[in-house]
């Protein structure tokens, strides 16, 4: 048997949230780990607030959080197969022409509420006679279309929530496709699964009524029904929604800010989980997590702040083998002799630059006038090259007879001296990156 077929289905009317990559990374990951195909598809049926702009930075952003899809389709190019779809729902009965105006339906909706009962719609317009339809259309209105629900109770096994029943008698009828001729979600979604054999839907869980009306229209078209999981949404720690509104927490936004790719998507991943919130070294052990039966029922709240410390933690445990490629482009040198000895002090990937610079690039030296003469002493005991990673040792070895200082006094002035920096990596590490003729010059308060 072949993987399990997924796809995760944004519409291109803004950038994706960190909210959205809980959704991309749980399909795309789970069809990695059982050697399935990752779908892209584009909702762009609403044409008027669907941008190729947002399209492409939802395919970097993808590609950015190591995810890119096996496949990309878009809804704008389907649109013949949407209305053979209602040419076939029509055919059966399973589809209705509304005439209503949105005021109307409003002022329907509001009378329901005020008489205590649900705001479903009525069915009236199953009651309309011709002569009604051809009155409206008289006065240039077009029809919009309803799909006609079962009114039966919908039951299936749900992977994160078990089983999950809905009668959709208690469900409106959903709109298929607007007066003006555009498609919605509803009735697109389930030819596009159909068509593309998708057999796991892993969505968020605001879907679960839609579920249940999609179910519905997978029988009347004769499509098996799937697969689904209904993971828990983020919010963040007040219980706020995320949204397209939180530009922040765009994964554009959180890759300018330098949060690290594995970070976010450990913490869109976990979070929500009886997992804990940790780094990863690669998606493929991520994907290793997944266990829908772990994601809570609850909310699953998301602190911003928390990526700070995810990714200073995921670039301390990071292979030089992972950030090679980035530290060329940032111009970086010093291989992984260098990259071991700084990594434990990231908290971005860019501040190996600064690191590198102190290690090789001239350096004004900053040696307070207290510390003068110690430096000048020390710098008479540093040992000739080659330099082993015991030089720091066998160096402070020597002064600290000679000094006669010991603790902070001995190894504070040196760090000054040789990286102008109050903290930082072990200068056991760094001693030997920097050399000895650019050690002594320092210690000398020599630029160097």
């Amino acid at each position: 048997m072949s993987g399990p077929v997924v796809r995760f289905a944004p519409s291109p009317t803004g950038l994706i949230h960190i909210g959205n990559a809980r959704t991309a990374l749980l399909n795309a990951l789970y069809a990695r780990k059982l050697g399935g195909t990752f779908i892209l598809r584009l909702d762009d049926t609403d044409r008027a607030r669907s941008e190729e702009r947002f399209a492409d930075a939802i395919k970097q952003d993808l590609d950015w959080l190591g995810i890119p899809p096996d496949q990309i389709e878009t809804q704008s190019s389907r649109m013949s197969r949407y209305e053979d779809a209602l040419a076939k729902l029509r055919a059966v009965g399973r589809v209705y022409a509304c005439y209503e105006t949105e005021d109307e339906l409003e002022r329907k909706r509001k009378r329901q509420l005020g008489r205590g009962l649900p705001p479903v719609y009525d069915r009236a317009s199953l009651a309309m006679s011709g002569e009604d339809r051809a009155k409206f259309e008289s006065e240039g209105r077009k029809p919009y279309w309803r799909f006609k629900l079962d009114h039966r109770v919908i039951k299936w096994d749900d992977l994160v929530r078990g089983e999950i029943a809905i009668d959709t008698a208690s469900l409106s009828d959903p709109v298929v496709r607007r007066a003006d001729g555009t498609w919605l979600y509803s009735l697109a979604s389930v030819v596009d699964d159909i068509d593309m054999k998708v057999t796991h839907i892993i969505r968020g869980e605001d879907h679960i009524t839609n579920t249940a009306a999609q179910l519905d229209m997978f029988a009347a078209l004769g499509g098996d029904a799937r697969t689904f999981a209904h993971h828990n949404l983020l919010t963040l720690p007040g219980g706020e929604g995320l949204s397209k509104r939180f530009g922040s927490l765009s994964i554009q936004s959180l890759r300018e800010a330098g949060q690290e790719a594995l970070a976010i998507a450990a913490a869109a991943v976990l979070t929500g989980t009886s997992l804990a919130v940790e780094p990863v070294e690669t998606l493929g052990a991520l994907a290793e997590k997944i266990d829908f039966k772990k994601i809570s029922h609850g909310p699953a709240r998301f602190d911003p702040a928390d990526l700070d410390a995810l990714t200073a933690k995921t670039l301390h445990a990071a292979s030089f083998a992972s950030v090679e490629d980035r530290l060329k482009v940032l111009d970086v040198g010093g291989g992984e002799k260098f990259w071991l000895a700084v990594r434990g002090n990231l908290a971005r990937l860019s501040e190996a630059k600064e690191w590198w610079e102190v290690v090789s690039a001239p350096m004004a030296s900053k040696i307070a006038d207290s510390d003068r003469d110690f430096c000048k002493l020390a710098e008479t005991l540093l040992p000739a090259e080659p330099w082993s990673e015991k030089i720091w040792d066998e160096w402070l070895a020597a002064i600290k007879p000679v000094a006669n200082r010991k603790g902070r006094e001995l190894f504070h002035p040196l760090r000054i001296a040789l990286t102008a920096r109050e903290n930082g990596p072990e200068l056991r590490a760094l001693l030997p990156l920097i050399g000895r003729a650019r050690a002594s010059a320092r210690l000398r308060g020599e630029k160097a």
